[in-house]
């Protein structure tokens, strides 16, 4: 069958453009090889669907090319997509820095698209695999429903993260086919795991409010450990910018002086990790000061021993040796290279009539609907131009 549009990928860039796409009066068709729709979305958020993040801008994306997002979050921003969720009367509230959730559970925002995707006479294929894909003077697919051509191919298959529910290295592997180069890859918003055989499965399920740094990069949310190492907000922003050769500075105590404080209460004779418990979980404040610290009252700690404990709270130098990988992580860092795209079309400068959008393209948001809104802006990008 001959369509002007085929898209590779049901997910939220996948739908999105096939959407703008089929609004223009272009045959569309969406090619998914899952038996639904939109199953990231589905689960997103804690079944919630964090959509989108009103505080959206080019800084809270990681890309070789800073500036190559601008112009399609220029394009359609965040107040766009509200609209359209409005229209649809989704209840949505904003849960903390801008970050927007549905408010009962994520699948109206699947069931608009579709409703979308119907209105814009949009085909959809299910449980189609794509076995080859050549270029002639159309783009020519084989798949395991028929043999389809194209005038405009887009490419919307996300990265590797959740491959549980059906993450391929497709997009990288279509890229390579047609020479189009890619960046480096690694697991992204992701739990990390101890190095230098560390362990605290003790403190499993304990959370604690902290600044995490690495590099220039610091976050102030959440940390939360697991039976291997750390998860929560902060650790999983972290993340992208962690390198395995460098440790993770952790500040314990983002509120307190910590040296301030134990030089006041020096005279007390209180133990160690019972006066830390005033600002710490106290479970945390046991086992921490047991693992780094001689726990004696404070009034038989010596100045310097202050200094170091002091240091130790406000910069926790933590090493760790891996990430919890793929399985889970939420997105893929890294993907086709920027320089290979046009920012404003997303069309492959190479390839005329290919296109990449979403995740599988180099660009990657913060934890909190930034990732969201990247899908639906590169979408309306492709979808304005295919």
């Amino acid at each position: 069958m001959k369509y002007d549009v085929i898209i590779i990928g049901g997910g939220a860039a996948g739908l999105f453009c096939a959407i703008e796409a089929g609004k223009r009066g272009r045959k569309t068709l969406v090619i998914e090889h899952n038996a639904q729709v939109g199953r990231k979305i589905i689960i997103s958020g804690g079944g919630r669907c964090n959509f989108t993040n009103v505080d959206t801008k080019a800084e809270n994306f990681i890309s070789a090319n800073p500036h190559f997002c601008k112009s399609a979050l220029a394009r359609y921003t965040p107040l766009d997509f509200v609209e359209l969720v409005k229209k649809y009367r989704i209840d949505y509230y904003e849960k903390k820095l801008g970050q927007l959730f549905c408010r009962d559970r994520s699948h109206p925002i699947v069931e608009m698209l579709l409703s979308e995707c119907k209105k814009a006479k949009v085909d959809i294929q299910l449980d189609c695999s794509v076995k080859e894909i050549r270029k002639c003077e159309r783009f020519e697919l084989e798949t395991s429903r028929g043999d389809f051509s194209c005038e405009g191919l887009v490419i919307a298959t996300g990265g590797l993260s959740f491959p549980k529910i059906g993450a391929t290295d497709f997009g990288y592997r279509i890229a390579k086919q047609f020479s189009i180069k890619r960046t480096d890859l690694r697991p992204s918003l992701v739990a990390l795991v101890f190095g230098g055989g560390r362990n605290y499965t003790k403190l499993a399920g304990i959370s604690v409010d902290a600044v995490v740094s690495a590099g220039k990069q610091s976050f102030r949310e959440n940390i939360l450990f697991t039976h291997r190492g750390i998860s929560g907000p902060a650790i999983l922003q972290i993340s992208n910018y962690w390198q395995k050769s460098e440790p993770v500075s952790i500040n314990l105590l983002p509120d307190t002086d910590a040296m301030e404080s134990l030089s006041k209460n020096r005279k007390n004779r209180q133990n160690l990790d019972n006066f830390l418990s005033k600002f710490l979980p106290h479970r945390f404040a046991q086992e921490f000061t047991a693992k780094n610290i001689l726990n004696r009252s404070l009034n038989q700690l010596s100045n310097s021993e202050i200094e170091q404990i002091s240091e130790l709270l406000s910069d926790w130098q933590v090493e760790f040796n891996d990430t919890e990988g793929y399985d889970k992580a939420e997105v893929t860092l890294g993907g086709i290279a920027t320089d290979e795209l046009s920012s404003r079309t997303m069309e492959a400068k190479k390839v005329p009539g290919l296109y990449f959008i979403g995740e599988v393209v180099d660009v990657t948001g913060w934890l909190g609907g930034y990732n969201f809104q990247w899908a639906w802006s590169s979408a309306f990008a492709a979808g304005q131009s295919v």
